[in-house]
């Protein structure tokens, strides 16, 4: 465990959160959310999170585990057709991860996820929180709506609105 991470993590206030995405922000977010999933049968969720604390930050737990964690905690597993993403931020690190439910996952390779986390962080490293954010609805949208078209359903299994942790 590094001295450096430990420092960002313990530094990373609830302030830094809120204006990386301030109530407009999470607004904007949650709205796209909802019209991605008016053209699949797909469930995406947002989570940031600031900072590691407590057992996960002593333990150095990696932002991949810890988004498996959130993936779980929000039963986001818990969909009918196994097509849930999590698009998940840890802030202290500027690490975004996305964890897709089996359905989904078997569809699409590691790869395509990890190239819309790169394209994600790279607009978060120019301070561009939302529209970073935006571009991954956007491209996880378009992988959704090819293997998951919209069913007529209009089911909504998960919560729109991103968590903030």
């Amino acid at each position: 465990m590094g001295i450096r991470r430990i420092g960002k993590h313990l530094f990373t206030s609830r302030g830094q959160v809120q204006r990386a995405f301030p109530p407009k922000a999470l607004d904007t977010i949650e709205h796209a959310i909802k019209a991605s999933e008016a053209t699949h049968a797909g469930q995406i969720r947002f989570v940031v999170e600031g900072a590691l604390d407590g057992a996960p930050l002593l333990r150095d737990q990696p932002a991949r585990e810890r988004a498996l964690d959130v993936f779980s905690q929000l039963r986001i597993w818990d969909t009918e057709h196994n097509n849930g993403v999590l698009i998940y931020l840890l802030l202290a690190d500027r690490n975004v991860e996305i964890i897709a439910d089996r359905g989904i996952d078997r569809r699409v390779d590691a790869e395509t996820w990890e190239a819309i986390c790169r394209e994600m962080e790279t607009a978060f490293r120019a301070g561009r929180y939302e529209a970073g954010v935006l571009r991954g609805i956007e491209l996880i949208t378009a992988h959704l709506a090819t293997h998951f078209p919209n069913d007529g359903s209009g089911a909504n299994e998960l919560p729109d609105a991103p968590v903030v942790v």
